[in-house]
């Protein structure tokens, strides 16, 4: 099926532990495919690759999808902050960002919390200025990331108590 000059293809990828197939055209952009597959916690912000709110972890590493193709992404897994946790049983660094009161407008708290998930995935113990590096790539326009950026602090601890 040809639309626009570009032909919809099967793009085989794993979403949040989940087997998919998505039928897009391999040059539309990722954020709009995840938000059109149901994906809301996906955000388009910029639209340029500078404020975060559309970052997912991409075999693990943070990545901003509305500068990447869905082509990209075929036979890789992504993970949004919906596939993090739930309502129920939320991932450390979600309830962290709740309690501590981490997030104002709420706009750009998905990509700071898929961004803290990797950075504590990799370095269980991070510094401040580990966790300002992390947190770099995610714009906050409400905050001055001092509750973020205890909220990660926090759920290091929580993490780390849950290893021992």
């Amino acid at each position: 099926m040809s639309t626009g000059g570009s032909i919809i293809t099967e793009i085989p990828v794993i979403i949040n532990d989940e087997k998919k197939v998505l039928n897009a055209k391999p040059n539309e952009i990722l954020l709009d495919v995840l938000r059109r597959e149901g994906y809301f916690g996906v955000k388009r912000g910029c639209s340029e690759g500078n404020c975060g709110s559309c970052t997912v972890l991409f075999n693990g590493t943070p990545r901003k999808t509305c500068i990447m193709f869905v082509g990209q992404v075929k036979d890789k897994e992504i993970f949004t902050v919906e596939g993090l946790g739930t309502r129920e049983n939320p991932h450390p660094v979600q309830k962290t960002y709740a309690t501590n009161g981490a997030a104002q407008c709420g706009f750009c708290i998905p990509g700071q919390i898929v961004s803290a998930v990797a950075l504590l995935e990799k370095n269980p113990n991070p510094s401040v200025d580990e966790i300002k590096s992390a947190l770099d790539g995610n714009i906050c326009r409400c905050t001055g990331y001092v509750k973020q950026i205890e909220a990660i602090q926090q759920a290091a601890k929580i993490i780390q108590e849950g290893k021992k």
